[in-house]
């Protein structure tokens, strides 16, 4: 990466940060150290270091306090980090304790370098409005703000299975075997839907492909499967035909509600985050239109807590989530379970059974962090490395979110409502057998 190059005129206020985060690492003491643009290393001697190569940028931080403004010093490589992950720097933070040593801190220190720090921040601004790079601390915000799936099928295969599947991942223990943990859940999938022999199953948002295989491969069903993706679709083709299934399995390249016919299954996994608000009653009248009478559906999307109200809830958004709508998912917009319920019945299903897997996407998502560093060169020859750092702090910020439970992930079994017996099982015991 190409730092601002450091002039006479910073000299002053690059003395004064300087002079801050030496203060800084002495009042929080943290337990990770911290390594100086001038390569100085402050704090533990071994373990991981917070790296700050690019003082002229960390400048921006005072004034635009935001995560935006540290994801794209991230994306700069303005702050890195030596000797460990961003896992690693996550678990060392939680033995900081910032509220005490908030109040240790030497005010006037702080309020006499803000001056000479606002100067720098001014100078540099303008420097990158006259380079045509925006106003921020990086140039490359503006490249990230595209469509989530706008990207080679070849990066995705860096961190995902081997079937590549994009969705939460189902674990029967806490193993490590993320193919085998993508399988089971394909699995889970169809004994949920109860998948059986001549019947018609629709993939909404199907990806890859993978769950259209594996459920044509394992029992004799007809599957559709629609995508918005054309890299998406063009992959999962070639891999239906690649398996001999092309008979029984069909891709399209369009919107699901253009859709016609009757399903007997359908299953919607990680594509209603897309979907929106506005268009909830209409995703969901489209669903019980294309499903027969007691059909199945299987509704698979990361949610968030409740509020008071549904106003409330899509007002007060933290600002982990307004970064990643910007930066990943530009116009996602996650529910509430309570809601998508709701939802579900207003729209004539009858809701049988909400199971949570948070805890398997906190796995899955640190596996996938994971496996994009342990091939970080691979990825970033495929898009760039302030796109490749994106996505690994977007992957491990994933992981260390559901972790934490400050986001969920259902799976939500519903049929279209008729009166009279569901056809269900009386239990579920045949699902874990």
């Amino acid at each position: 990466m190409q730092h601002a190059p450091i002039r006479p005129e910073d000299s002053r206020p690059l003395a004064r940060l300087e002079e801050l985060v030496r203060h800084a690492v002495q009042t929080f003491r943290p337990p990770f150290a911290v390594r100086l643009w001038t390569g100085e290393r402050l704090g533990p001697a071994e373990g991981p270091a917070l790296t700050l190569n690019d003082p002229v940028a960390l400048s921006h931080l005072p004034f635009r306090p935001r995560i935006d403004t540290l994801i794209e010093l991230w994306m700069d490589k303005a702050i890195d980090i030596e000797g460990g992950t961003i896992f690693d720097l996550a678990a060392a933070r939680r033995q900081v304790r910032t509220r005490h040593a908030l109040k240790a801190l030497d005010k006037w220190m702080v309020a006499r370098s803000l001056p000479s720090l606002y100067a720098l921040h001014r100078r540099e601004k303008a420097r990158a409005l006259e380079a045509g790079r925006g106003a921020g601390a990086s140039g490359s915000s503006a490249e990230a703000i595209q469509f989530h799936y706008d990207l080679s099928n070849r990066f995705y295969q860096t961190f995902l299975d081997e079937r590549m599947v994009y969705s939460c991942a189902y674990f029967d223990g806490w193993h490590e075997d993320l193919d085998k943990a993508q399988a089971d859940k394909l699995e889970m999938i169809c004994r949920k839907l109860r998948l059986a022999d001549g019947e018609r199953f629709l993939d909404i948002g199907c990806g890859w492909g993978a769950l259209l295989i594996h459920a044509a491969s394992t029992r004799r069903i007809t599957g559709h499967g629609v995508t918005l993706s054309r890299a998406q679709f063009e992959l999962a083709t070639e891999r239906v035909r690649a398996a001999g299934l092309a008979e029984r399995v069909t891709i399209e390249l369009r919107p699901f509600g253009e859709l016609t016919g009757t399903f007997d299954k359908i299953a919607s996994i990680g594509m209603f985050e897309h979907v929106g608000f506005e268009h909830h009653d209409e995703y969901f009248r489209t669903v019980h239109r294309l499903l027969r009478p007691r059909g199945l559906y299987l509704h698979h999307a990361i949610t968030r807590g409740a509020r008071r109200s549904v106003k409330e809830f899509r007002a007060k958004r933290s600002r982990e989530y307004k970064a990643l709508t910007r930066y990943i998912f530009p116009g996602g917009e996650l529910d509430f379970i309570g809601h998508s319920l709701q939802k579900l019945e207003q729209h004539k299903f009858e809701v049988h059974d909400v199971e949570n897997w948070r805890e398997h996407y906190a796995r899955t998502c640190r596996l996938w962090a994971q496996r994009l560093q342990d091939n970080f060169e691979a990825a970033v020859a495929e898009v760039g490395e302030p796109r490749a750092r994106l996505w690994l702090v977007y992957l491990a910020g994933c992981a260390l979110g559901f972790e934490s439970a400050t986001a969920m992930v259902n799976q939500t079994l519903a049929s279209r409502r008729e009166r009279g017996p569901s056809g269900l099982p009386p239990t579920r015991r045949d699902l874990y057998a």
